[in-house]
């Protein structure tokens, strides 16, 4: 088991590498999942994820996550074949979790060099949890 911690990573990168390893067979656990970063403009990303969002009608769907949590499990996800038997089983292998629960608070948690932010004094990034207060959750 993996615990990874998503202060600071970028969305789409860290996606991409947790999906390579879930579909290895790694069992990971993700923290932290309010603080992780999309790139790019603030207004763009946030028009992109709520037009994701008001999609479909709340009977029929189709339907978005607005909880930071939900939003990257979302995006791995979408990295994996998750309609095969490989990549279901690769889907159960993973937990995302807002803030540290206590029962990981012991862990050594890593992080993701090659997923890490390195400017973080430029503007062109969201942070998660701001994305999905703006979207409506009430995490």
């Amino acid at each position: 088991m993996t615990v990874i911690d998503a202060s600071n990573l970028i969305l789409g990168r860290m996606a991409s590498i947790i999906a390579q390893r879930l579909l290895n067979g790694e069992e990971i656990k993700i923290i932290n999942a309010e603080r992780a970063i999309i790139s790019g403009r603030k207004d763009t990303t946030f028009g992109r994820y709520r037009k994701y969002a008001n999609r479909g009608s709340r009977e029929f769907g189709p339907h978005f996550p607005r909880r930071p949590d939900q939003i990257i499990s979302r995006t791995v996800r979408g990295m994996i074949p998750h309609k095969k038997m490989s990549g279901r089983e690769a889907y159960n292998r993973l937990r995302v979790y807002i803030g540290v629960p206590p029962e990981l608070s012991k862990e050594q948690a890593s992080t993701l060099e090659d997923a890490s932010i390195t400017r973080l004094s430029t503007s062109n990034y969201t942070v998660l949890g701001d994305l999905s207060k703006k979207l409506g959750s009430k995490f």
